[in-house]
């Protein structure tokens, strides 16, 4: 008989109950890290200026005892119950949040580039988690992660370019901005090469180049127009449109993911013995 089986390329694809999981285990941790180092700069933006910490409402010593209390654990956690691959990624992402990240963003723009990584990396734990291996698709997955970013984010601070740099950050909005907008358009654009490496890797169909073209296109025109005339309602159309792209691109890839059949299972012929006399 012919079974239909979901190999780990199908289980990835349908990481997203198990990404949110494992996220959930070490965004806690690693942003609360965050807020506290970041507290004396968060007070002189508006965006940040209303966190629990900036306004006294709980104190460093609870923020700190609550990162310890959920990212010991929750590394524990994946790496005990889900399996050590997935706790070593949660464990090296909340270290690679707080300890470079973090104060990257005071110092360079290579900041933007190492935050696009930590975004990229709770796709790629979730595959992690559902198949127990890294492979190649949970590349292409942190790949989608990683080139969204730059779009995303590069627009969102372009709108915020004084509030960062009363806060001190050095984003590329501030100290970049031709930079800036390139980078955005660059990793737009990128997404359309991407998508065709799902199906050559055998993740997807090779329907799914093809029915998110038209996202893809669309972003990426958002973001050439970003690119030339750099106002704040360019910036806000590209923002807006990330929002809704990512979640569209990722149901597109769960619908045309690859299956695979198991090779048939050949019984071994009956033979009729002669009863015992």
């Amino acid at each position: 008989m012919r079974n239909c089986t979901a190999t780990g390329r199908d289980a990835g694809l349908n990481q997203s109950g198990a990404g949110r999981s494992v996220k959930r285990q070490h965004v806690a941790p690693r942003v609360t890290r965050a807020h506290y180092f970041e507290v004396p700069f968060d007070s002189n933006m508006n965006r940040t200026k209303n966190r629990p910490l900036v306004r006294g409402q709980i104190s460093p010593l609870h923020a700190v005892s609550f990162a310890l209390a959920c990212g010991i654990p929750g590394v524990a956690l994946l790496t005990l119950v889900v399996n050590p691959l997935t706790g070593f990624l949660g464990a090296f992402n909340i270290f690679l949040y707080t300890c470079c990240y973090t104060p990257l963003k005071r110092l360079s723009i290579i900041n933007t580039w190492v935050g696009a990584v930590v975004g990229a990396i709770p796709p790629v734990m979730g595959w992690c988690a559902a198949t127990g291996s890294l492979d190649p698709g949970a590349l292409v997955l942190g790949g989608f992660l990683y080139c969204w970013q730059f779009p995303h984010f590069n627009a969102l601070s372009w709108n915020l370019r004084q509030d960062y740099s009363r806060g001190g950050y050095r984003m590329m909005s501030v100290t970049h901005p031709g930079m800036c907008k390139r980078v955005a358009l660059r990793h737009s654009l990128g997404l359309i090469p991407l998508t065709t490496l799902a199906p050559a890797l055998g993740v997807t169909t090779w329907n799914f180049p093809v029915i998110s073209l038209p996202i893809n296109l669309y972003i990426s025109y958002l973001a050439t127009r970003f690119y030339y005339q750099g106002d704040r309602n360019s910036a806000r159309k590209l923002f807006f449109c990330s929002l809704w792209h990512l979640p569209m691109l990722l149901l597109l890839a769960l619908t045309c993911k690859k299956y695979s059949r198991s090779p048939e299972v050949t019984a071994a012929p009956l033979t009729l013995e002669p009863p015992a006399k």
